[in-house]
């Protein structure tokens, strides 16, 4: 799952970065990081101009710790559901992401203000994937695998504004959202007699979401 997980975000990269160098394309492409997320995950985006109005911007998620859900998960108690995820799975989880987005600019130099061009509206979906490190536990002198992952699904709805000098962006933004989150354990469990039970368990959590954060990159157009 993960080779394909990361397969396909490679071949999206270099199908984008093969349509922004064709000379024949006169609409921009812009390769882009998010370093608000750098806590947890290296978000890498490409944004591809459609027309002076729109644009598709494509992203791959790296995920190399998810301490942040550790957080939301253990230390903060609103009455959601727990996933029987240890600490140092949270820590030590990996996994991979892609999303989606559609940008609408709202106001161009063509019919705004300079002072607001480049604001935009944009709907993005996300999924993510994450594999926690498996943990032995021992019952009875007989030894067990726990394991867990967590699949992420995402809806974002972003406004920002872009700047552009010469090949340089910046995009900052802000936006709500909604995410669920599911996460599938298989935890082994010893009884009085000594016998070890496995409980399979899916842990479903929704909750909104809220984004604030920038973008930074360069214009792949000579």
């Amino acid at each position: 799952m993960k080779k394909i997980l990361l397969l396909t975000g490679i071949l999206c990269l270099l199908y984008a970065c093969t349509y922004a160098q064709d000379p024949k394309r006169l609409r921009c492409t812009y390769l882009k990081i998010n370093p608000t997320t750098l806590i947890n995950e290296l978000d890498i985006l490409l944004e591809q101009d459609i027309s002076d109005k729109l644009s598709i911007e494509l992203g791959v998620i790296g995920i190399y710790t998810d301490y942040p859900d550790y957080v939301l998960t253990k230390k903060v108690n609103i009455g959601q559901k727990k996933p029987d995820v240890s600490t140092e799975q949270f820590v030590d989880g990996r996994g991979l992401g892609f999303r989606v987005g559609v940008r609408y600019y709202l106001i161009t130099k063509e019919i705004g203000p300079a002072t607001a061009a480049g604001t935009y509206f944009e709907p993005v979906l996300v999924y993510k994937k994450v594999f926690y490190p498996n943990e032995d536990v021992v019952i009875n002198n007989n030894t067990y695998t726990n394991s867990a992952t967590k699949d992420v699904y995402a809806l974002q709805l972003l406004v920002g504004r872009q700047f552009r000098k010469h090949k340089l962006v910046m995009d900052p933004y802000f936006g709500v959202g909604i995410r669920g989150k599911l996460y599938r354990t298989n935890i082994y469990e010893g009884d009085n007699n000594g016998i070890a039970n496995l409980n399979k368990a899916n842990v479903v959590t929704v909750w909104p979401s809220l984004h604030l954060g920038i973008k930074l990159g360069l214009n792949l157009h000579k």
